[in-house]
């Protein structure tokens, strides 16, 4: 029964709090705070990712002009930058990293009967990196190149409700590739890649874990055709080859014969090269499911365009990560949120709904009904839309 709260305590009512304890308790959160805990800290921080604070002055004004509503949002302690700019640089991250994938382990099951477009019933991953500038003289600890500083965000997401599997935030000088080495294969599922992800070694890696892998091929990869199978040309497939590699190293690094499908698209007229160590789907499957690759650009464009990750409101590589987790955690708390109540407006549409009525005093459930009838995000129609992906559109 609907009991008055606040739209915001309504929100992090699908939080789990007593695993958002466990994680503080495993990396010593609370130790030695006598006001204004991590969750707390936690609250502080996601209100600023759906409110779109800007700044910790910005949190700090917004919050104590509804002072005599924190109580009843959760948040006990004083509000105030300084409170929240220590925590940020002081209290691990990996607090809030772990508490991100308890409630990534909550938002998978709810979106695995949804469609990728693709008839298929495997787990589909979808591997790339992105980079986040930060300016050198302020995050010196990042430094990326002789100008400027950098975190990279290494994401595997789930492509059945895009909900971030894996997330790895490191230094932009790691290479894309190495981000293989921190995946535990999933046996039957499909990891689509680019060519930045193409490894023989780590590829052969994931093949002997039983899973399945489409990346497509550079060009100079050396290879003898084994077999030609037939194709139909009019479905743009103009190959499907078996090969083995017979490069240097590559041939001992993956000695199994390897899937080579070649496919012209319609729309641009640009031909793609796949290898594959899936035999059984049909090569237009192939280049279908690596079509869907392109929905983890949209989550970065998504999240970047969204989510306060762009400019951060402390400087040490501790407040930076613990803004980079909270983000996330808010990202798939709002993924959860949708499911969960079940509207049929987007995320954009549920994110800005809700930055207009944390402090209403409104049952959630009417106030995202009422978004219903509200059109999609407004966009470029140069641009792809996230949500036409998202939601199925």
């Amino acid at each position: 029964m609907y009991e008055g709260k606040l739209v915001f305590s309504q929100v992090m009512d699908h939080t789990p709090q007593h695993l958002f304890r466990k994680c503080v308790k495993q990396y010593g959160g609370n130790r030695y705070v006598k006001s204004f805990p991590c969750w707390s800290q936690f609250l502080c921080m996601a209100f600023a990712q759906l409110s779109y604070r800007a700044s910790l002055r910005d949190i700090e004004i917004s919050l104590r002009a509804h002072g005599r509503k924190l109580y009843h949002m959760g948040i006990h302690g004083k509000v105030s930058r300084n409170t929240l700019a220590n925590a940020n640089r002081r209290r691990d991250w990996r607090i809030h990293a772990a508490f991100a994938q308890e409630l990534i382990a909550i938002a998978r099951p709810l979106y695995a009967g949804d469609s990728i477009g693709v008839d298929l019933d495997n787990t589909v991953y979808a591997l790339d990196a992105s980079t986040i500038d930060l300016c050198l003289s302020v995050f010196p600890w990042a430094l990326f190149r002789s100008t400027k500083s950098a975190v990279k965000l290494h994401t595997l997401l789930d492509l059945r409700g895009n909900i971030p599997a894996f997330i790895h935030v490191s230094h932009a000088k790691m290479g894309d590739v190495n981000a293989l080495d921190l995946l535990v294969p999933e046996p039957g599922a499909f990891y689509i890649m680019d060519r930045a992800y193409l490894d023989f070694e780590r590829l052969n890696v994931i093949h002997s874990m039983g899973a399945f892998f489409i990346i497509r091929a550079k060009s100079n990869t050396q290879y003898r055709r084994r077999y030609s199978h037939p194709v139909d040309k009019t479905t743009g497939v103009k190959c499907d080859q078996t090969i083995v590699l017979t490069g240097t190293g590559s041939k001992e690094s993956y000695p199994q014969p390897l899937r080579r499908v070649k496919y012209r698209d319609a729309t641009t007229g640009k031909m793609f090269t796949f290898l594959t160590n899936q035999f059984a789907v049909p090569a237009t499957t192939v280049a279908d499911l690596y079509r869907c690759r392109w929905q983890v650009e949209l989550f970065f464009k998504w999240i970047k365009q969204h989510l306060r990750i762009k400019s951060f409101f402390g400087t040490s590589e501790n407040a930076v990560k613990t803004q980079i987790w909270t983000a996330v955690a808010t990202y798939v708390l709002v993924a959860i949120l949708n499911k969960r109540l079940g509207p049929t407006a987007n995320l954009y549409t549920i994110m800005q709904a809700l930055s207009l009525t944390l402090f209403e005093i409104t049952p959630i459930n009417s106030l995202l009904a009422e978004t219903d009838d509200l059109g999609d995000e407004p966009h470029d129609d140069n641009q792809m839309n996230l949500f036409d992906f998202l939601m199925g559109h």
